[in-house]
């Protein structure tokens, strides 16, 4: 599946939120790029719609046609409100659990450990970064990969980072449990889904 490999310090001052998670050079500059990145712009409804769609998109790795196909299935749910349910179909993509345990700096090599066939589920080998995870799934990295210098890089910041209640990490034993669905509450996105629905809804 194609993905965003631009700048993403660039894209993170463009829309005022820090869509790597940590980043220093972010930290430093947090305002617009270019020449009138600090002047003042007149924001109208739909820009404003338009920026929470490209947030959602960057913060989870989505490109526009996937991300698209997320929104009308979120829409079809009978149960719940559309822009949770986005939401929530987002934070189940297998490189965002992993990304959320720890098992990544970024979301971007959180997706690169799946590519590369490190991470079984359920004991089956993947390499779908958009695997969607349920309740009762075990992720766990390969025997052979806990030796790779990749994976070990990967994991220097594994217990560092707040895992959400809706699964459970066991360090020692290399593993992620899906215990439930995540509810609004438990997701950290920086976005105001409800104006991506808006957004569509048009």
């Amino acid at each position: 599946m194609a993905r965003y490999t631009g700048p993403m310090t660039k894209k993170s001052r463009r829309l005022g939120v820090d869509l790597k998670g940590n980043d220093k050079n972010f930290a430093k500059r947090p305002y617009p790029p270019g020449d009138h990145g600090r002047g003042r712009i007149k924001e109208s409804e739909y820009l404003l719609q338009l920026r929470e769609k490209q947030k959602a998109r960057y913060y989870y790795g989505v490109l526009e046609k996937q991300f698209r196909k997320y929104y009308e299935e979120a829409n079809r749910k009978k149960e719940g409100l559309t822009g949770e349910n986005l939401l929530i179909l987002l934070e189940l993509r297998l490189d965002n659990v992993l990304y959320r345990a720890g098992w990544g700096r970024s979301r971007a090599e959180s997706r690169q450990m799946v590519s590369h066939r490190h991470v079984t589920v359920n004991g089956r080998s993947t390499n779908i970064p958009s695997h969607r995870v349920k309740p009762g799934d075990e992720i766990e990295i390969r025997p052979k990969s806990r030796e790779s210098q990749a994976v070990i890089g990967s994991l220097e910041v594994f217990g560092s980072r707040d895992v959400p209640g809706w699964m459970q990490s066991d360090a020692s034993a290399f593993k992620i449990t899906i215990i439930d669905h995540p509810v609004r509450s438990q997701i950290d996105a920086p976005v105001t889904e409800q104006m991506i629905v808006e957004l569509y809804s048009k």
